[in-house]
């Protein structure tokens, strides 16, 4: 089981990652209201994200939902990102435990839509910035992102996003998951 109280530098790097993630601090503040809520229904499914709460990065609800979802314009991984996501409670959670470097766990899996696809990212490394590092970098376009009880449960599943099908992202922290991409991607160069 991992230590949640003796995080390895990645991993506490990784939590403040987190803490910009919802801080929204890269997302414009001059955009308005209806072109966030806009662009974040689009993370999602019409039957999840018409009654979805939408909230900005950080925090402020701009549409209150009554479905359980949380839909957000945006992920503040990178200065500029703007790739929306929705979210089911338990991955609500996740993103909560990560920003305030706690420790997460689950019963049930948990599910987040990214349709409108996502930055790339160093798969094994959360922390990572630099894409010529030498490291697996990967952009996915739409997909799903799973957060399981146990991830043993997936043990079977790459973690090389380039081999088609399902895969585990940042599999040596904390912070894995499975992503669950819905189209074709090609390697960085």
């Amino acid at each position: 089981m991992f230590d949640y109280m003796n995080l390895s530098k990645s991993c506490a790097a990784a939590a403040l990652l987190a803490v910009s993630i919802l801080s929204g601090a890269t997302i414009a503040n001059a955009e308005t209201t209806d072109e966030k809520i806009a662009r974040a229904i689009t993370a999602a499914p019409a039957d999840i994200t018409d009654d979805a709460t939408i909230m900005d990065v950080d925090g402020t609800v701009l549409r209150e939902g009554t479905n359980g979802w949380v839909c957000l314009p945006g992920i503040g991984l990178i200065p500029g990102d703007e790739h929306p996501m929705c979210n089911d409670e338990v991955w609500m959670k996740w993103m909560a435990a990560v920003g305030s470097g706690s420790e997460f766990s689950t019963d049930v899996v948990g599910i987040s839509y990214m349709l409108a696809g996502d930055a790339l990212v160093n798969n094994d490394n959360p922390m990572a910035t630099d894409p010529n590092d030498g490291g697996v970098w990967v952009q996915d376009g739409a997909h799903i992102m799973m957060l399981f009880p146990n991830m043993e449960m997936v043990s079977n599943l790459p973690s090389d996003p380039f081999v088609g099908g399902p895969y585990i992202m940042w599999g040596d922290t904390p912070l894995a998951h499975v992503m669950l991409p819905l189209e074709a991607k090609v390697m960085s160069e």
